[in-house]
């Protein structure tokens, strides 16, 4: 538990919740876990990461015209082999925004594709089933969930919005580079997990984990 303003944030023990789902489920059915632990062993140990497709990874924030636009186009660029990288907003801005777009192309990105997207582009039959979904600024994450099919692994990943930074424009362009630099940070954690041998709880453990280790340290 943890306060902060008004609010208390709450983080589940995933180990405990492990060692609980374990004991309700092998004491279930009297005495004839028999019946549940075959399903319950399945779920946790599905495949991560597909085989036989590359992994779809959707990176939320609000106005989708720079955060979750630099973890998309970071993931897509840095593993591209392995993971197709969307990103979407739930109150997407017009334009994406031009400090963002300007350091994507310093740091050798191809900007012509990208724009800002609602999120209901992705809730659609035709959608992509995502393996695995992240939030990247605090405003969505404490918006109304959305229900994913499958469901994916997720986690927030927040940073505060250098687009609210004040000042000149070498100042918000520092700002800029800041978030690009903790975002690039997080694909590189998020990309070298071991995914073959991790279960569901521990690649859920090492998610959260990732969004809380990885700010110090950015990359300008």
């Amino acid at each position: 538990q943890e306060r902060v303003g008004t609010s208390l944030r709450y983080a589940i023990d995933m180990d405990a919740a492990r060692e609980t789902i374990d004991y309700l489920l092998h004491d279930c059915c009297r005495g004839r876990p028999e019946i549940c632990a075959p399903n319950a062993y399945s779920a946790i140990h599905r495949d991560i990461q597909p085989a036989d497709r590359k992994a779809n990874v959707l990176f939320i924030c609000t106005g989708n015209s720079a955060r979750s636009i630099f973890a998309e186009s970071i993931l897509r660029d840095l593993a591209g082999d392995r993971f197709i990288a969307y990103s979407a907003g739930t109150k997407p801005r017009l334009e994406l925004n031009s400090f963002a777009l300007e350091v994507l192309e310093q740091k050798g990105h191809d900007v012509s594709a990208l724009r800002s997207k609602n999120i209901s582009e992705f809730q659609g039959a035709d959608a992509p089933n995502f393996d695995f979904v992240f939030t990247v600024c605090n405003q969505a994450a404490n918006e109304e969930c959305t229900t994913w099919p499958g469901p994916p692994i997720s986690a927030h990943w927040g940073l505060p919005d250098p687009g609210e930074v004040e000042g000149f424009d070498t100042q918000k362009s520092i700002a800029f580079r800041k978030t690009y630099g903790a975002l690039r940070n997080r694909m590189i954690a998020f990309s070298a997990l071991p995914f073959a041998s991790l279960d569901l709880v521990s690649l859920q453990k090492a998610a959260d984990g990732i969004g809380q280790s990885t700010d110090k340290g950015s990359q300008i």
